[in-house]
């Protein structure tokens, strides 16, 4: 099984150049899109019903502003959408979807470099995902986190650490939480497998033109919970694809 995930900063805009061929040539079972900028009713077609797949969406209350998408081979149980608190979920950042073995969260996490209100707001989030996920967890539930989490965990995640230390995705109170996924019994997949790995990212700065210089940073991750790592079969980005300033990356499951 393949389950990608892809920060697209805008569906409609990676429409127009060939998205749907694009999610066809990646022949994954599942594919979790963020920051998807759009509400149901804007996307035309060969968008909204990709050939072979089921698709779901989450749009934020205000237009042009986050979102997120499933498209899914595999049938669900049931999908939810939000974490089930107000402020979180008309920005349209959750989509939760039972598969009966394992639950998938597909999460765009605030950004939270606009001023402290925004940044408490980003550390609010990750404190209702943990108690949500976590008491899924202790019930025996096996789970899979995918997304854009917005921080960069440890140094080796970025290209630049010592420069970007006082910058939100890279700051110690954020950087905290990602230690407090794993102490909750999250595994990074990626690094679980390539524990070393160095210069591998998942975002690069379009200002900067920092994707021709591999100046990235890796902030999009799939978490599995401990009772899943056993089914990790490889994990890592899709670096060669374009349409975003984020590559896809992907998940393969036994």
């Amino acid at each position: 099984m393949r389950i990608i995930s892809w920060n697209v900063n805008g569906i409609r805009a990676i429409g127009k150049k060939g998205f749907a061929d694009n999610l066809l040539a990646l022949n994954a079972d599942v594919v979790c899109l963020q920051e998807t900028k759009a509400q149901l009713d804007q996307l035309t077609s060969d968008i909204a019903d990709i050939p072979g797949y089921r698709s779901y969406f989450h749009s934020a209350d205000r237009k042009g502003y986050s979102g997120t998408a499933v498209y899914s081979r595999l049938d669900p149980v049931s999908v939810s959408y939000g974490l089930g608190e107000d402020r979180f979920d008309h920005e349209g950042r959750t989509i939760e979807i039972d598969f009966g073995d394992f639950i998938l969260y597909n999460i765009y996490f605030p950004n939270g470099g606009q001023g402290p209100e925004r940044l408490q707001f980003k550390l609010d989030f990750y404190d209702c995902f943990l108690a949500r996920i976590t008491g899924q967890m202790q019930s025996g539930r096996k789970i899979i986190v995918c997304g854009d989490v917005n921080t960069a965990h440890r140094e080796i995640d970025l290209a630049n650490p010592a420069a970007n230390a006082g910058i939100s995705g890279f700051l110690p109170e954020e950087r905290a939480y990602m230690d407090l996924f794993e102490e909750k019994g999250l595994v990074d997949s990626y690094r679980m497998l390539y524990p070393d790995t160095e210069n591998m990212y998942t975002w690069w700065s379009y200002r900067t033109f920092a994707r021709n210089r591999n100046a990235g940073w890796r902030i999009d991750y799939f978490w599995v919970s401990d009772s899943m790592k056993d089914r990790i079969r490889d994990s890592g980005m899709l670096s060669e694809t374009e349409g975003s300033d984020h590559c896809p990356i992907f998940l393969d499951l036994l």
